[in-house]
């Protein structure tokens, strides 16, 4: 906004210039501003009054919540369930319940007027890298991710490992271990148990395993079993620590659930029990972010179709009882398609998308 002072002096400089012969187009372009400008102060009292728009009356949209609304959004919001739950994933929730009170930006404008956000957990905000170019997963089966993880002991410099494999395609996690010791025995194991728990041997195409350069996960004996078991091993580049984003965001998400224990797990029983339990959580209860707030066993099992037609279905019966509350469509619950490790380019996934094996590297 420009200040009824300068107003004044400029409109007084291009008055001087247009008696001398100037134009005023040009005039105005040597002052910095507009000619339509300089014509909307002169007619709107601009150069006596000054800019309105500080002190102008805004009335409340017809369409914006009620205060009784409001009210129950908030209370809503604040319901045990939901205390440490997000709008992004409370609004998903409420769908499948057959309710909706507002959109996620209408929860979160409103929560944030009231004080009721804040960040939350010990993480720091992430940093923009480098993409590189990985494989493509357009169903379950395809595309697994697996890694090992240090679960700290209630002693001091003492660890148990945590096995995990992840399928790409639904999130879900296929087949975890806890162990005292780390060993590719271990690993042996879990890989051709979860092999036979998914039915692999029945996949004209078997799946590629994805993991890091770890001496555990490219031990001889691994090796041997994937090779007997059809499974195509694959690896993270050396000295690159983001080729298995979806394993590291999983034990991220484990580590920082409010149920692991800051100090340590007494014993290895204790550890395997939160294993247990972690995993009935994701796979069962978590919303996940990455593929519509549905949970990886919806997506697993192909259930997440029907429930995301469900939400649309509800969002366009809200908006049909009150249009002038959507400036635009309704939120998209469409399924998500191909899923990429570390997607490098939004092109590729198009190519790959007619095929219908497309786990092979993308380029």
């Amino acid at each position: 906004m420009i200040l009824i002072e300068d107003r004044r002096s400029l409109a007084q400089d291009i008055q001087q210039a247009r008696d001398a012969g100037a134009r005023l187009e040009q005039v105005c372009d040597v002052a910095g501003i507009d000619a339509r400008t300089l014509q909307r102060w002169n007619a709107h009292e601009g150069l006596t009054k000054g800019d309105g728009r500080p002190v102008a009356e805004r009335p409340m949209p017809s369409h914006a919540l009620s205060a009784s609304e409001r009210a129950k959004l908030l209370s809503v919001a604040n319901e045990a369930r939901f205390c440490t739950v997000p709008p992004a994933r409370i609004v998903p929730m409420l769908a499948d319940e057959g309710v909706y009170l507002a959109s996620e930006s209408t929860f979160a404008r409103v929560l944030r007027a009231q004080g009721q956000t804040a960040h939350r957990g010990r993480a720091k905000a992430p940093r923009a890298k480098r993409k590189p170019t990985t494989h493509i997963a357009n169903g379950v089966s395809q595309v697994w991710c697996w890694d090992m993880t240090y679960l700290p002991a209630t002693v001091v410099g003492r660890w148990f490992h945590m096995y995990l494999i992840l399928d790409l395609y639904s999130r879900k996690i296929v087949g975890w271990e806890v162990h005292a010791n780390d060993s590719s025995d271990h690993a042996v194991h879990l890989v051709r148990r979860t092999a036979l728990a998914e039915g692999i041997a029945a996949l004209a195409v078997k799946p590629v395993l994805h993991g890091d350069n770890g001496s555990t996960l490219k031990a001889t004996t691994v090796l041997a079993m994937l090779d007997w078991l059809g499974v195509k091993p694959s690896y993270s580049r050396p000295r690159v620590s983001d080729d298995n984003a979806y394993a590291e965001s999983l034990f991220r998400t484990a580590k920082y659930r409010p149920e692991f224990p800051a100090k340590g797990f007494a014993t290895l029983d204790a550890a395997r029990d939160w294993g247990a339990s972690f995993v009935h959580w994701y796979n069962v209860e978590h919303r996940h972010s990455g593929i519509r707030y549905v949970s990886p066993q919806q997506r697993h099992t192909g259930d997440d179709h029907a429930i995301l037609a469900a939400r649309h279905a509800l969002y366009t019966t809200a908006k049909g009882l009150n249009p002038a509350r959507w400036s635009r469509n309704t939120r998209n619950w469409q399924p998500i398609g191909p899923v990429t490790l570390n997607p490098e380019r939004d092109s590729i996934i198009s190519e790959h998308s007619a095929g219908h094996h497309i786990q092979q590297l993308a380029a």
